[in-house]
C-alpha cells in the first residue's frame, strides 16, 4: 500500500517569516502539534508546538519580533507519497517521529502521515513496530 492512501491530504505551509503567534494560533485552531514550513515552493523546514516553547519562550527572547523561522527545524524528514507504508512506518521508527510531511516526486508538499494514520488503514503491524521504536529510550 503507497503512502497517498493513508495520508492526510489537507497539508499546507507557513511562511517562515510569519510572526511566531500565527503559528500558535493556527496550532491551536486546527489542533495539530506540527507544521510545515515552506518557501518558494520549497520545504525549508517544520515547526512543532514543543518548537515553540523551546526555542522561543527561554532565555528572555524578545518573542514579539520572533518570527517562525527562529523556531523551525531546518532538518526536514519526509517521505513520498508513491512510497510503501509498511517502509516509512519503519523509516518512521528508526528516526523516532511520529509524523512526516508527503511530498511527490517534484518534492512538492501533497499531505502528511502519522503512525494513527498508518493504524487506521489497517497497517497495525508496522505502526506498532515503528512506535516501539520511537517510544523507546535513547
Amino acid at each position: 500500500m503507497q503512502v497517498k492512501s493513508v495520508m492526510s491530504q489537507s497539508a499546507d505551509w507557513l511562511e517562515p517569516s510569519l510572526h511566531i503567534r500565527e503559528a500558535a494560533r493556527r496550532m491551536r485552531d486546527e489542533d495539530i502539534g506540527i507544521l510545515p514550513i515552506g518557501e518558494d515552493d520549497q520545504l525549508v523546514g517544520m515547526v512543532t508546538d514543543r518548537d515553540l516553547v523551546i526555542r522561543a519562550l527561554p532565555d528572555g527572547k524578545d518573542v514579539e519580533a520572533m518570527t517562525v523561522r527562529d523556531a523551525m527545524t531546518d532538518k526536514i524528514l519526509y517521505c513520498y507519497e508513491d512510497e510503501d507504508v509498511a517502509e516509512v512506518a519503519e523509516n518512521m521508527g528508526r528516526n523516532q517521529v511520529r509524523r512526516l510531511p508527503v511530498l511527490n516526486r517534484d518534492k512538492r508538499l501533497v499531505g502528511m502521515v502519522t503512525i494513527g494514520d498508518i493504524a487506521r488503514q489497517g497497517e497495525d503491524e508496522e505502526a506498532g513496530e515503528a512506535l516501539r521504536h520511537i517510544c523507546k529510550e535513547s
